[in-house]
């Protein structure tokens, strides 16, 4: 495990910092913790998460990590953390933050690697045993909680710059109405006396599948590459951070990716997820280096469990069977009250409901909305269509407000898998499930089947106005 500890750098920096200000005030402080959580396939079978059931891994191509950026204001710390697999369950985040309770607010999110070991439960050997290795997965809490300890005792003062680029051109939409997020957000953090970067945290809105359903060699998919290429440019530890990928974004198939003898290349082929992660990670330079001061001090965050109606009837049979292992509600018909955990005894007759959360953190004017699944762009500028297509199930639905719009500012960071995996968020006007079909379609699309129910969005972007609005003490 690294931490990237400087702590002779620290001292020095905090003695010039103090010599220059009487008074004593510092700047926000930053530390990274980066760990390797690659499972041994050769000790036990791990099941390749993702697309279908029965994927056994057979080798590592590259390794998997998890990161952390851990920041400190005064008294109040913040860490917001990130692994390369699938998903992570809300529970096994409430067992990490067990042994993190001094903390104001621990995020933990998930990249969304199609190519890393089942950590929710429904890609195992068969649709009715879980592929989740329950070893590992206490592995992997204790090693992310020792990570962000490292990357607290590393943290040094640090000046921030946040900035944004744009190319729609690196993604794929396979859901009509097609819509895109293009942006992507960045952070550095900067030495205040030299400029030199001691950090990166990035979001991009894109699903790390590069290498599609048939590989079965464990990768962290192109995030890999897109890291390693901003670590040669920076020579600084890196967050990468996945954000809004439902509907279902991926590495574009139009010929955008070649390489250098000229030929284009698609997915499943390693040499397109890197060549994509690259031009993902060029993207990011971009944002850096456009990067403007942005200040972090002040912290506030508003975090709560909610609960949303289960009604995939898929994932209530994997429940069931065991195979997904989560804490289970009675649907109280309130979001906001949960009611009580589901058990064999109240389970008959009564609505079943996940307990998940949502999440906002105000760090100066930098606003984070940590939302617990796949998060579809139309909900992030209200790029909704207007009027629907009329044969969607719910056209009259109302829409909801979109995050940038619930969030008190444009310098933003939208975290999506935060301490959850929901499955796709679709806005409930794009709900199509039963006949007759949108756009003249003789089937459904894909992207209900992976999602909680129609009324998770309303729910979800509900919960996080009313955190954002007690964060400001509204």
């Amino acid at each position: 495990m690294r931490a990237w500890i400087v702590c002779v750098w620290g001292t020095l920096l905090y003695c010039s910092l103090l010599a220059a200000n009487p008074a004593g005030a510092l700047a926000v402080e930053a530390g990274f913790g980066e760990v390797d959580i690659t499972p041994d396939v050769k000790a036990k079978p791990v099941w390749v998460a993702g697309y279908g059931q029965n994927r056994k891994a057979t080798d590592v191509h590259d390794p998997l990590y998890a990161r952390c950026v851990v920041l400190k204001d005064g008294d109040q710390k913040i860490a917001l953390a990130v692994a390369d697999v699938v998903g992570l369950q809300y529970d096994t985040v409430l067992e990490i933050r067990k042994e993190l309770s001094d903390f104001a607010y621990v995020m933990v999110s998930a990249t969304h690697n199609h190519e890393g070991p089942d950590t929710v439960g429904i890609w195992g050997p068969s649709f009715n045993k879980s592929g989740v290795d329950q070893e590992w997965m206490k592995r992997f809490v204790q090693q992310t909680v020792e990570m962000i300890r490292a990357a607290e005792k590393s943290a040094v003062p640090v000046k921030a710059s946040y900035g944004t680029a744009e190319d729609d051109t690196l993604l794929r939409d396979s859901r009509e109405p097609y819509v895109y997020d293009g942006v992507l957000r960045a952070l550095k953090f900067a030495d205040p006396a030299s400029g030199k970067v001691l950090g990166v945290a990035v979001q991009w809105n894109c699903h790390p599948e590069a290498m599609g359903g048939s590989n079965t060699s464990i990768t962290a998919d192109f995030p890999y590459a897109t890291v390693q290429t901003l670590k040669e440019k920076y020579d600084c530890p890196v967050v990468y951070f996945t954000g809004p990928v439902g509907g279902l974004m991926a590495p574009p198939r139009d010929k955008r990716i070649k390489n250098a003898a000229g030929e284009f290349l698609g997915e499943g082929d390693f040499e397109f997820c890197r060549l994509y992660g690259v031009a993902v990670g060029e993207l990011a330079i971009k944002a850096v280096e456009t990067a403007e001061p942005i200040d972090l001090s002040g912290f506030a965050v508003s975090a709560k469990a909610i609960s949303v109606p289960l009604a995939n009837k898929l994932y209530q049979a994997a429940r069931m069977f065991g195979v997904l292992k989560r804490t289970g509600r009675v649907w109280t018909g309130n979001s906001e009250e949960l009611g009580d955990l589901l058990t064999p005894k109240n389970a008959k007759g009564a609505e079943p409901a996940g307990e998940t959360e949502v999440g906002y953190v105000r760090l100066g004017d930098l606003h984070i909305a940590c939302i617990p699944g796949e998060i579809y762009p139309e909900s992030v500028y209200g790029k909704y269509q207007d009027p629907v297509d009329p044969g969607a199930d719910f056209p009259e639905a109302p829409l909801e407000k979109p995050i940038m719009a619930i969030l008190p500012g444009k310098k933003a960071l939208i975290i999506g898998l935060a301490n959850d995996e929901l499955g796709y968020i679709l806005p409930k006007r794009q709900w199509d499930e039963k006949p007759p079909f949108a756009y003249g379609r003789d089937k459904d699309q894909y992207g209900e089947e992976n999602s909680v129910g129609p009324e998770t969005a309303p729910l979800l972007y509900g919960a996080l106005e009313r955190r954002v609005r007690e964060a400001q003490g509204k």
